[in-house]
């Protein structure tokens, strides 16, 4: 029975914890989380790094022969200096870039994620090598994650900007944060059925079933 570790900053990687456990009903599934330096979104990455590795040591030591880091922020800063110091494998999240620019009819797209994945050097390869000739267009959510995480969603803010998104032309909006996982059905139905709203838990566990 394999045993399989998740990590994220705060709740939003349990969406992705269940999802696993759901498709490998016999694993054990260990999620973690670090509520203590939640968000991640504002941090630097030598930061990151001190906070995850121990964690992630932990769950080595626990057992787990395949850890899944739920954070876009930490997978596309940081996850090449995780692997070295991670001796099992180690699966990432990223902003699912190249399915939505492959979806796209319109040819503009939108990402929602933290202003520390937006800036990531694994983000902008991502940009240029799947959307180079598409508009993409990174709204504020800045704060989304926090009001996901204490419970305090401003529905009424988020609608205004799919809204906005919608206008401009948007007809694949991308979660890049595990915590917008929580609230992809609001954001689905936001769009009034003017874009398709997508993340990556298929694509982990797709990624899973070919390690395990």
């Amino acid at each position: 029975m394999p045993k399989i570790g998740v990590f994220d900053s705060g709740i939003g990687g349990l969406s992705v914890a269940q999802a696993i456990q759901k498709a490998f009903p016999p694993a054990e599934v260990i999620f973690v989380n670090d509520r203590k330096h939640v968000p991640y979104g504002d941090k630097t990455p030598q930061q990151l790094l001190q906070f995850v590795v121990p964690i992630l040591q932990d769950l080595v030591e626990q057992g787990c022969d395949i850890l899944v880091i739920a954070c876009n922020s930490v997978t596309t800063t940081i996850i090449s200096d995780i692997r070295q110091h991670i001796l099992v494998p180690v699966v990432g999240i990223e902003p699912m870039v190249k399915p939505a620019a492959a979806l796209s009819t319109t040819g503009v797209i939108a990402v929602c994620a933290t202003p520390l994945t937006l800036s990531s050097h694994r983000y902008a390869w991502l940009k240029q090598t799947y959307a180079a000739n598409l508009r993409v267009i990174e709204p504020a959510c800045n704060q989304w994650a926090y009001m996901i995480e204490h419970n305090q969603v401003n529905e009424q803010v988020i609608e205004q900007q799919i809204a906005e998104l919608c206008d401009a032309g948007v007809d694949v909006i991308v979660l890049g944060c595990t915590h917008y996982h929580w609230i992809a059905d609001k954001i689905t139905a936001m769009t009034q059925g003017r874009a398709q709203v997508i993340h990556p838990e298929e694509a982990i566990i797709r990624r899973l079933q070919s390690l395990l």
